[in-house]
C-alpha cells in the first residue's frame, strides 16, 4: 500500500518531471517526501512565485510538467502571479497546495481561505485529493494540463489525506486526445485558396510548439517560398537567419510599421498556432478586407482580436502538412525580392549603432554567445528590443513572459532550464527593476551550483514606463530610483561573480570570461536614462 502523497509523486515521475519547486511548509511535508523518495528533487526557493517560473524552466528543457509545491495560506497565494502567467502563455503546472482538513476547516481559521476558490479563475481545473480516488485525481490533473491548450492545473491536499494509505489499484492513464487534421469542403476551399495565392505569407505563434509542429511548419514556408513572421513565444520556429524568416513581432510599434504593409500586402495570410494575447492593440485585425485568412488553431477563435475566412481547429501539423496538395510546383511564391529588401530594412532599423546602449549590447551579446545558448528576459523596455535583436536559431530559445508580460521572470527561468539542461549555455537578460524583484532567489541560483550568466540593464528607472509618462505629458512621478543599487555588491553577497560595465569592450571582454566559467556571473551594464527612446 501506498499514501497517497506517494500516488502522486509516482505519477509526476512517470510524466517525466525530475524537479519541483517550491517552499516547505509542515502541510506538505509528506508530499516534499514522497517526491524526494520517487526521484523528483525538490528545490527551496525563496519566494513561491520565483520558484513557478524555475518550473516553468525545467518545462521548456524537458517537455515535462512544471511542479510547483506551497503551504497553507500565504504559500499557496504568492504564486498567483506565476499561475495566472502560465494560464495565459499555455505552461502546464501541477499545482501542488497544502491545505488543512475539511473537519478543521470548519473552526480553525488560521492561515485558512478558500484556496480553490482563489484559483479557480486562472487555472484550467482545480481538484481537492479524497481518499479512494487519488489515482484518478492526479491522472485527470496530469492530462488537463497537457492536452490543448496546455496550463496549470491546481490540487489541494489535505494534511491527514496526503499521509493516509491507499488501497493498490490500477487505473489506466488517460492518454491526451487526438488532434484532428483539417478536412471537408472547407479545408478544400482553403487548399484552392493557397493554389492560386501568388503572395502569401505565414503567422505562427506558440500552439505551434506544444503542439511540436515545428518541423512541419518549417516544411511548408520552404517548400512554397512562404515568409514567415512569429510571435516572440514562437521565435526560433524558423531559424531566424533563415531567408524567410521576419523575426518575430508583437510589441515593438517600429517593427509594426514595417511588417503590418508588408503583410497587408499579402494575398493570402495563413495563421499557424497563433494566438494574439501575445500582440499589442496594433495586432487587432491588422488585416484589410482585400486579405484572405486562413487559420489553423488548437482552439476555436472566440477572443475576436481577428477573424479569418476558414477557421480550422486540430493538429496544426497535419493539416499544414496538406495545405499545398493542389499547388503546382511551377506557380512561384513572391517571385519579386521583397522578402531579402524587408529583411534589409527591419535589420537596419534595429541596427546596434556606435553608441553603448541596449542596442549594442544586445547586438554584441549575440555575436558572443553560442548559437545554442538559451536566453531568458525579464519585462520592460528591453524585453522589446531584445526579441526584435536577439536571434533564435530554435524553439524554446528565448524564454519570457509573453501574454501577462510580468517582471520578475527572467532569473528563475533561467535557473530552472540549466538544471536540466546543464550543457546548454544560458543567458538571463533583466532590467534593474525586475532583478530586484527577486534578488533573494539568487540564492537558489548559488545553490544550485548551475552557472548561468545574468546581465542587468542598470538605467535605474522603469523605462519602458517612464517613456509612456513622457509621452503622455505627464510630470515623472514614481518611475525613478530614489538610491543607486550596487548590484555588484550583492553578486558578491550571494558569492556569485559581479562585474560593473560601463562600454562595449569591456562587455564583451567580461562576457567572453562569463560564459566559460564554472560560477554564475553577474554583469551590471549601466546605460544612460532614455536610452531606449527612437529604438523600438
Amino acid at each position: 500500500m501506498s499514501n497517497s502523497a506517494e500516488i502522486i509523486a509516482r505519477r509526476l515521475h512517470g510524466a517525466g518531471v525530475r524537479y519541483a519547486f517550491g517552499i516547505p511548509g509542515g502541510e506538505v511535508l509528506t508530499m516534499i517526501k514522497a517526491l524526494d523518495e520517487t526521484g523528483i528533487k525538490f528545490i527551496m526557493t525563496k519566494h513561491e512565485n520565483a520558484a513557478g517560473f524555475m518550473a516553468e524552466g525545467t518545462y521548456h528543457a524537458s517537455d515535462a510538467p512544471a511542479v510547483l509545491v506551497a503551504t497553507v495560506g500565504p504559500g499557496a497565494a504568492n504564486a498567483v502571479n506565476f499561475i495566472a502567467n502560465a494560464m495565459q502563455d499555455r505552461v502546464p503546472v501541477i499545482y501542488i497546495t497544502g491545505c488543512v482538513d475539511a473537519k478543521d476547516a470548519v473552526s480553525y481559521t488560521h492561515q485558512v481561505f478558500d484556496q480553490r476558490e482563489l484559483l479557480s479563475s486562472i487555472t484550467k481545473a482545480t481538484f481537492e485529493v479524497v481518499n479512494g480516488a487519488v489515482d484518478e485525481i492526479i491522472d485527470k490533473a496530469v492530462a488537463i494540463a497537457m492536452q490543448d491548450p496546455p496550463g496549470p492545473v491546481h490540487i489541494n491536499l489535505p494534511i491527514s489525506v496526503a499521509a493516509s494509505e491507499q488501497v493498490d489499484r490500477k487505473i489506466r492513464q488517460r492518454v491526451p486526445y487526438a488532434r484532428g487534421q483539417a478536412s471537408g469542403t472547407d479545408f478544400a476551399e482553403a487548399q484552392q485558396l493557397f493554389a492560386e495565392a501568388k503572395r502569401p505569407i505565414a503567422v505562427a505563434g506558440v500552439e505551434v510548439l506544444y503542439q511540436h509542429a515545428e518541423a512541419d511548419v518549417r516544411q511548408f514556408v520552404e517548400q512554397f517560398n512562404v515568409p514567415l513572421i512569429t510571435t516572440y513565444k514562437g521565435k526560433g520556429i524558423l531559424p531566424e537567419d533563415h531567408a524567410l524568416s521576419l523575426g518575430g513581432a508583437g510589441l515593438s510599434p517600429k517593427n509594426n510599421n514595417i511588417l503590418l504593409p508588408f503583410m497587408q500586402d499579402a494575398d493570402l495570410i495563413i495563421l499557424l498556432g497563433y494566438d494574439p494575447i501575445e500582440m499589442r492593440v496594433d495586432w487587432k485585425n491588422p488585416w484589410s478586407e482585400d486579405n484572405k485568412v486562413i487559420e489553423f488553431s488548437a482552439i476555436p477563435n472566440t477572443h475576436y482580436m481577428h477573424q479569418a475566412d476558414l477557421s480550422f481547429v486540430g493538429d496544426v501539423a497535419s493539416s499544414v502538412s496538406q495545405l499545398g496538395l493542389n499547388r503546382l510546383t511551377d506557380h512561384p511564391s513572391w517571385s519579386d525580392d521583397s522578402i531579402k529588401q524587408l529583411k534589409v530594412t527591419l535589420d537596419s532599423s534595429f541596427a546596434a549603432g556606435s553608441d553603448w546602449g541596449p542596442s549594442q549590447l544586445i547586438h554584441s551579446a549575440r555575436e558572443i554567445c553560442p548559437r545554442d545558448t538559451v536566453a531568458t528576459v525579464d519585462t520592460g523596455a528591453h524585453r522589446i528590443l531584445i526579441s526584435q535583436i536577439w536571434q533564435c536559431y530554435a524553439p524554446h530559445s528565448l524564454l519570457q513572459s509573453t501574454a501577462l508580460c510580468t517582471m520578475g521572470c527572467a532569473l528563475p527561468l533561467a535557473t530552472g532550464y540549466k538544471m536540466v539542461n546543464p550543457d546548454v549555455p544560458v543567458v538571463a537578460f533583466s532590467g534593474d527593476a525586475g532583478l530586484e524583484m527577486v534578488l533573494g532567489d539568487i540564492a537558489t541560483l548559488r545553490d544550485s551550483a548551475v552557472p548561468i550568466v545574468i546581465i542587468v540593464f542598470v538605467d535605474e528607472s522603469l523605462a519602458l514606463i517612464e517613456m509612456k509618462q513622457r509621452a503622455m505629458k505627464y510630470d515623472n512621478v514614481g518611475v525613478d530610483s530614489e538610491g543607486s543599487t550596487d548590484f555588484v555588491k550583492i553578486a558578491e553577497a550571494f558569492d556569485i561573480q559581479g562585474v560593473w560595465v560601463d562600454n562595449d569592450e569591456s562587455f564583451r571582454q567580461q562576457l567572453t570570461i562569463a560564459l566559460n566559467s564554472s560560477q554564475s556571473t553577474l554583469l551590471a551594464c549601466r546605460i544612460g536614462r532614455k536610452s531606449y527612446d527612437g529604438r523600438f
